[in-house]
């Protein structure tokens, strides 16, 4: 899977969107999700969906740790750069 940064940074904008019900050009990459209101379920659930779409583990404080779209795009990357090298 050769996924871009915008293409993981538009997948987390448009999963973040659809849980705090906004439309998904109201999110701001670095803005922390928090101050959007993600609850803790729906960061949760985040994981969930992050682990199912890209096929790699993720802790369930992900939201917290890395709590802009901007920081958890550079996570995916990492990761999923890892993932293809192993």
């Amino acid at each position: 899977m050769n996924t871009t940064a915008q293409d993981l940074k538009t997948w987390l904008t448009d999963r973040i969107a659809f849980y705090l019900e906004v439309p998904a050009d109201t999110i701001s990459p670095d803005v922390k999700l928090v101050e959007y209101g993600l609850e803790s379920v729906y960061a949760l659930a985040l994981c969930g969906d992050v682990e199912d779409e890209f096929g790699i583990e993720v802790e369930p404080t992900l939201a917290w740790d890395y709590p802009t779209v901007d920081a958890l795009t550079g996570l995916l990357e990492e990761r999923l750069a890892g993932a293809s090298a192993a």
